[in-house]
């Protein structure tokens, strides 16, 4: 079954399928692809995006403690529409309504805030509990109605009245205009004020309290675009240090950069590179060299990066080369010319570490998805399937074969499902409870605890 230790105790971990929600249809509609995975810093809440603009906030239920054995469900909080498509008259182009990425805020009350953005506006939303209503009004009747005050003669103090539970979300503030070209991260700040989005070649730094004007902190635009050689491809600020963010290329470069060394940041402080393999060069040498996510660790010391082929983990005080290395399918290098073809080559595979740091997750194609323990050099490839769906049924690991004989439980390279992808996972911070998005459909899955 499917075993990786997972930090501190040695313990084998063992994972089993907890939920799967979604459609279950085979044919599925545009608007309810998933696009973003969230856990906020506790894990007892979970968001997802799609392409129809839409928010959905999963809330773990209270732990049944008759059931201590099993960790609770994920049932839905609330749902609503973040973006909507518009349309740029002055350049003539729609913009999507699609939710590109979401990020929690730390919780500092009873609310719970996210920054969610398409490719061209941020936004922030409060998510806010109401379980009481106000009764009794002196001027107006329950239905809202004003009463005559001719007709008062007494006063009543209002009162609370309990209601049913109720979970609004709204818009506090709307960060737009600051993006010529589409948004493809952001980042909150560990001082907590501040965020930064970034685009194909520029990054913004904004205030969480200002809508009307960001500093632009890096901008890699050339003067003539005919000499633009490569595209901002992620962005994310360091978890401890408020001054220090990185960002990534279509390159394979990550440049870390330092706010206290002056205002724009297009000299980087550092620049992590590996030099290519001369014999692995091929036409397909700079597709596959681009990096689609760029993750920190949590305790700030390792980021971890993903390109088409793999995922490497490199110490912040190491630039030359990354400390690990992990081939996430590397038998399909040998079919990267038809991948070129469907285009699936430019897909944007991202990258989650657990709590901590031990071990990392990616996704793969025919709904595979990953996970590389780093104290062990162990790796594990699962499935997430509708066939795997019995409750607390355990993940076998799959394996593929890239050539020659095929032994009784192993896939052929030739008959995966290249439409089937899971590009977007999330580690729950503090257990091992894992969401990962397939096309429509968002899959929980958590230790099996004996």
């Amino acid at each position: 079954c499917a075993a990786l230790r997972s930090g501190g105790g040695g313990n084998d971990v063992h994972w089993c399928f907890s939920q799967v929600k979604g459609a279950i249809d085979d044919d599925v509609a545009e608007a309810d692809i998933i696009s973003t995975v969230e856990f906020n810093h506790s894990g007892e809440l979970l968001a997802t995006g799609d392409k129809g603009g839409r928010v959905v906030i999963f809330q773990q239920e209270t732990e049944n403690k008759s059931q201590s054995q099993w960790r609770s469900e994920y049932n839905v909080y609330s749902t609503f529409q973040s973006h909507e498509p518009e349309f740029d008259y002055l350049k003539s182009l729609e913009i999507e309504e699609k939710i590109n990425k979401i990020r929690w805020l730390p919780q500092k009350n009873a609310a719970q805030f996210l920054l969610s953005t398409n490719d061209k506006t941020i936004k922030l939303w409060k998510i806010s509990e109401r379980d009481k209503r106000p009764e009794g009004y002196n001027l107006k009747e329950e239905d809202g109605r004003y009463r005559d005050a001719a007709t008062i003669t007494t006063l009543r103090v209002p009162v609370f009245r309990p209601m049913d539970l109720m979970v609004e979300a709204s818009p506090r503030r709307v960060f737009a205009n600051a993006h010529t070209y589409h948004i493809n991260s952001i980042s909150v700040n560990s001082d907590n004020e501040t965020y930064l989005s970034a685009d194909d070649l520029r990054i913004n730094l904004w205030h969480l309290e200002i809508t009307d004007r960001s500093f632009n902190i890096v901008d890699i635009k050339p003067a003539n675009m005919e000499e633009l050689t490569e595209v901002i491809t992620a962005a994310e600020f360091h978890p401890h240090q408020c001054n220090t963010f990185v960002y990534s290329s279509s390159k394979g470069t990550i440049r870390l950069c330092d706010m206290r060394a002056s205002a724009l940041c297009d000299k980087h402080s550092k620049l992590f590179e590996e030099p290519e393999d001369p014999s692995n060069r091929s036409f397909f040498s700079e597709i596959i060299s681009s990096i689609s996510d760029v993750k920190f660790s949590h305790n700030g010391r390792y980021m971890m990066t993903r390109d088409y082929l793999s995922v490497k983990i490199w110490d912040l005080n190491m630039e030359n080369r990354p400390v690990e290395t992990y081939q996430v399918h590397e038998y399909l290098r040998s079919k990267l010319c038809s991948l070129y073809e469907n285009d699936c080559i430019f897909d944007k595979f991202e990258c989650c570490w657990n709590g901590n740091d031990s071990v990392v997750m990616t996704g793969s194609y025919n709904n595979f998805f990953r996970m590389l323990d780093r104290s062990q050099r162990r790796d594990v490839t699962l499935e997430a399937s509708r066939e795997s769906c019995k409750p607390r049924q355990v993940l076998k690991p799959r394996r593929v074969c890239a050539g020659g004989k095929r032994k009784k439980d192993e896939i052929s390279v030739d008959s995966l499902d290249f439409n089937k992808k899971i590009l977007h996972t999330a580690w729950h911070p503090q257990e091992n409870i894992i969401a990962v998005a397939t096309t429509n459909n968002l899959y929980i899955f958590q230790e099996k605890v004996n």
